[in-house]
């Protein structure tokens, strides 16, 4: 079977809001680092901390957006998808240590708290929330679209959060003097982060694994094919993620008795993936009756034979 999907005009939509929003964050980033070093701001330096793991995160999304474009070669047959998954991975360790250095550096600047420049501390982190704003609002599209946009999105997020703690926490050390705001903002700030990022790295990790796409119902999918007209069985059956919205599906079917024109049932079949699961990546292996399994028979592929973890009929 053919397919002929093309995703370049995706990518370049994605492409163009990252380009900016990189501009953005490198701009803005040396001058929170230095504004951080003047005013003694725990807060506002882990907010760089953040700011530079957005840059260093919306470079890895621009390299992965670039290599998902590219086509499928003899050494690679699905292309790059996978380069989603592995950018949106690399962004989640990113942030994850970012998030450790910043409670760490907390705990220490908790229990000795020095002088804090509050008023450049609000001045920086005022910049830098508009610089975030733009950014969230460049990425806000592509986020629910793709899972490398995904994570740089959570982390341009996770920046705007930071920079509205330190702005609060300028604030209330300006009126009160109590500088302990400081270092308590900036571990709430990798508090919020963690379990964030957990839950990007696992959906990283769970297309590396060539888990069942998200929101995908493998039994459906068994009993769409089942119950088409001229389908005496279904077995074999493996469905998994190339990329967060790319799905592929491998199946035996095993035509019923009287049925000769198995390239009109394999086309029927494509037709109910696409329209039913929008599974554009499927193979079908036509089958006689002959041929299929004994009744109730299960196994699962070990690990290493080049299918998806899963149990099949």
């Amino acid at each position: 079977m053919g397919h002929d999907h093309d995703h370049g005009l995706g990518d370049i939509r994605h492409e163009r809001p990252l380009w900016w929003a990189f501009g953005l964050t490198v701009g803005f980033l040396a001058a929170e680092v230095v504004g951080g070093l003047v005013t003694g701001s725990l807060a506002l330096l882990s907010d760089a901390a953040h700011m530079g793991t957005d840059a260093f995160a919306l470079l890895i999304a621009l390299t992965a957006v670039r290599m998902t474009r590219r086509p499928a070669d003899a050494r690679r047959t699905y292309g790059y998808v996978r380069m989603e998954a592995l950018g949106a991975l690399a962004n989640g360790v990113l942030l994850f240590a970012a998030s450790l250095w910043i409670l760490y550096e907390a705990w220490r600047r908790f229990l000795d708290p020095g002088e804090i420049g509050s008023v450049g501390m609000m001045v920086v982190a005022g910049l830098g929330l508009v610089v975030n704003l733009i950014g969230m609002r460049l990425l806000k599209a592509g986020s629910g679209e793709n899972l490398n946009m995904r994570g740089a999105y959570l982390e341009v997020w996770a920046d705007a959060l930071g920079s509205v703690g330190v702005l609060v926490a300028a604030a209330v050390i300006m009126a009160t003097g109590w500088v302990v705001l400081d270092p308590i903002v900036a571990a709430a700030i990798g508090l919020w982060v963690l379990p964030r990022t957990w839950v990007l790295v696992r959906d990283a990790v769970h297309v590396l694994l060539e888990g069942i796409p998200k929101g995908l119902d493998l039994d459906a999918v068994r009993r769409t094919l089942r119950e088409t007209p001229g389908v005496a069985g279904v077995h074999d059956l493996h469905v998994w993620s190339l990329g967060s919205r790319t799905p592929a599906l491998t199946a035996h079917v095993v035509m019923a008795e009287g049925v000769d024109d198995h390239d009109a049932l394999r086309a029927e079949l494509a037709h109910r993936l696409v329209h039913a699961f929008d599974i554009h990546h499927a193979t079908l292996q036509m089958e006689s009756a002959h041929c299929a399994p004994p009744p109730g028979h299960e196994h699962a592929h070990e690990p290493g034979h080049g299918h998806p973890p899963v149990v099949h009929e």
